[in-house]
């Protein structure tokens, strides 16, 4: 059974069809590229999955539960987690806080707990600021712990994001645009980060991105869309070598 499999998805705002039949299967473990130009429904699909739009029809299931139409917090707490194209941090607070913040759906105390600071908050705290740390160290920004996240490099409040997808203990982990706004030595660094979380926290990724570079060089899989529907799917060389992607959005010449 995959991990994600998505039927008939179509979704209409209004009379505009921005997602039409889509249909996609990712096993697990993959990590697989959803391609397209500017207004394909890449996002579209992303926010349908993740529970922010409910699918006009269709049905997306997640191990072998339909989650299409639940709310967002019901889609999180069964496993996906989620980075959005333009940053959505609290930026006022500190990058240690951004990470506890999604953890604390997970962490069990009641508020008399947190009223009255008893032990087992203590130790609930303690445990989620271990779990943040870890993240942050793997992402190679743990220095960054006590400093407001408006203060940091774009790349690296990026990273932060990512991490606090990833403190939900996700499943299937959503990307949009992971290396939007980077120099090419971030971008670079961030394709490495996301094979070594791939790994390290046995993720499942679905990845929108624009860099050719990236897909290519990271992606087993890819799915390419134009006005909301499956244009081509196949392995980074078949994509690359498909007459219609080739057409609506890759053009005569890929960089890789």
């Amino acid at each position: 059974m995959p991990l994600l499999q998505i039927e008939n998805l179509t979704h209409l705002f209004g009379g505009l069809r921005a997602v039409s039949n889509f249909e996609a299967q990712i096993e697990k473990g993959e990590i697989v590229g959803l391609i397209g130009p500017n207004g394909a429904g890449k996002t579209t699909i992303f926010n349908l999955i993740c529970g922010l739009y409910r699918p006009t029809e269709g049905k997306i299931t997640l191990n072998g539960s339909n989650i299409a139409g639940l709310p967002a917090h019901e889609v999180a707490s069964k496993g996906v987690g989620r980075t959005f194209q333009n940053l959505r941090l609290f930026r006022n607070l500190t990058v240690l806080h951004n990470i506890k913040i999604a953890q604390y759906s997970q962490i069990n105390y009641s508020l008399a707990d947190a009223f009255l600071r008893t032990k087992h908050y203590q130790e609930e705290e303690k445990k989620a600021e271990e779990r943040a740390y870890q993240l942050l160290d793997t992402l190679s920004i743990s220095h960054y712990a006590d400093q407001l996240a408006l203060n940091l490099p774009y790349g690296d409040q990026r990273r932060v994001e990512m991490a606090r997808a990833m403190a939900l203990k996700p499943k299937l982990l959503l990307l949009d645009e992971p290396t939007a706004g980077m120099s090419p030595a971030e971008m670079i660094r961030m394709a490495e980060l996301i094979e070594e979380v791939k790994e390290k926290f046995d993720l499942t990724i679905f990845l929108i991105e624009h860099r050719m570079r990236v897909v290519m060089g990271i992606c087993e899989r890819i799915l390419a869309i134009d006005f909301g529907a499956l244009m081509g799917q196949g392995t980074p060389d078949e994509i690359r070598n498909n007459p219609k992607v080739i057409k609506a959005y890759l053009g005569e010449e890929v960089v890789m």
